[in-house]
């Protein structure tokens, strides 16, 4: 029987989320983590399937493990590639010994033939359906749901807790609701006994789709707002991932700035109206440039951060510029630009208007230019002030400026211990990252 495990996670902060969970299965089942995927007896690749770059990332890392692993070593392939290609992955890599999308329905036989942690990777006593393509009626939400295991503690001062699973839109450019099914929000209490039992100092919380935690329970649109009153007290850091603009309220920007981590990941997309429409998505740049001000008014210091959509077929030049203007007038700390890839069974591959990869890439490069400017302007600018910042490991901190595993780092003393909070003076930066001195007390 197989007694060591190691997990190789891809993609955003949510398949970490699955990660842990799945850790905390395997470990329950009596299995340790193994210190280099080359001593474990069972190897599981969390994969991507956002877009292509993601998904030929996920097919390389599967192969590497399969070539580095020891005689008799398991690999098991779960997440989103599985989600949505099982049965092609399963027959194009004869390497992987077991496609597993999590949660499923068709029995996979004796778990001796794939090893008993290769089982718990993807349920102990759960029947598991091996490759279920995308489709547009995602079905009822599995029996075995990621979101009802436990979770170990974690590893570092910081956490993803995820509060729902699945997505209700319909953005033009997105396949996720199709693998990932309608959006299933958990009840306070399983996420405030997950938080507890975590022991960290700051908790991230994410979703596909945030703001909407609790629509799905009949509950309405201000479900963010009791969550974060519960968890007040709790832990000295909330910070929130992925809010779609037009659930952001009144009552959340408050509840928001009314936390130690003023920090408002937006999740946008473009500014040009008729492109959103195609996108199948809300608002507009002027809309979107009086959130951020109505913000700035509340907490001045308030940092942001979005990602765009660059090439969406009907992308004018105009479209573009618009873009350009926004960035440069917004003045947000953080923006990622994303070449628009087309995924098989959404709106936007019915659209014309295909933007020819040149021009796109053009575009990514004068809008990332820009941004980057922006972004070494706002850390110049922090040199000589005072910030808050938790310790991550020996020597990287962050402020609440600075989301884990995304954005810049605080460069710190390495001394000051793991998992603290400290004062520091920003001395230098450079490009996103700042460099800091200890205050001493």
């Amino acid at each position: 029987m197989p007694r060591s495990y190691w997990v190789e996670t891809l993609g955003c902060p949510k398949n970490q989320v699955d990660s842990d969970k799945l850790e905390g299965t395997l470990l329950a089942d009596g299995l340790e983590p193994a210190t280099e995927p080359d001593h474990a007896d069972v190897i599981v690749v969390n994969t991507c399937a956002f877009i292509e770059e993601a998904r030929q990332e996920s097919i390389n890392t599967i192969l590497a493990l399969a070539e580095g692993r020891r005689p008799g070593a398991r690999l098991v392939v779960t997440g989103c590639m599985a989600e949505r290609y099982g049965d092609e992955l399963a027959e194009a890599l004869p390497e992987v010994d077991l496609v597993a999308p999590f949660g499923a329905s068709l029995t996979v036989g004796s778990a001796a033939e794939v090893g008993a942690a290769t089982a718990s990777a993807v349920g102990v006593g759960v029947p598991v359906r091996i490759g279920r393509k995308a489709s547009s009626d995602p079905g009822p939400a599995p029996a075995f749901d990621l979101l009802n295991l436990p979770r170990p503690a974690a590893r570092r001062p910081w956490a993803y807790v995820k509060v729902a699973e699945g997505c209700d839109r319909n953005c033009g450019f997105c396949a996720i609701p199709s693998f990932r099914g309608k959006q299933r929000s958990r009840s306070l209490e399983d996420i405030v006994a997950e938080v507890d039992g975590l022991g960290v100092s700051e908790i991230v919380l994410v979703a596909q789709d945030l703001a909407s935690f609790g629509r799905d329970q009949g509950k309405g649109e201000r479900s963010l707002v009791p969550l974060l009153g519960r968890l007040e007290g709790r832990v000295p850091w909330i910070r929130l991932l992925y809010l779609y603009p037009s659930d952001l309220t009144d009552a959340l920007v408050d509840a928001i700035c009314a936390t130690d981590v003023p920090y408002f990941d937006l999740s946008l997309q473009h500014v040009s109206a008729p492109l959103l429409r195609r996108m199948r998505r809300w608002g507009d740049g002027e809309r979107f440039l009086e959130r951020i001000a109505s913000i700035r008014a509340r907490r001045p210091e308030a940092a942001f951060r979005t990602n765009f959509i660059v090439g969406y077929p009907g992308e004018t030049e105009a479209d573009h510029e618009a873009l350009l203007e926004f960035v440069e007038e917004a003045q947000l700390d953080w923006c990622g630009f994303f070449a628009y890839s087309p995924e098989e069974g959404t709106y936007a591959t019915t659209l014309d208007g295909e933007v020819p990869a040149p021009l796109r890439d053009e575009r990514l490069g004068e809008l990332r230019e820009l941004q980057d400017e922006i972004t070494a302007q706002r850390r110049d600018a922090l040199i000589g002030t005072e910030l808050r910042v938790l310790v991550d490991e020996p020597g990287v901190g962050r402020s609440f400026r600075e989301a884990p595993e995304i954005d810049g780092i605080v460069e710190l003393p390495s001394d000051i211990p793991v998992g603290s909070f400290a004062t520091v003076r920003i001395v230098d930066a450079l490009g996103p990252d700042l460099v800091a001195e200890r205050v001493q007390p």
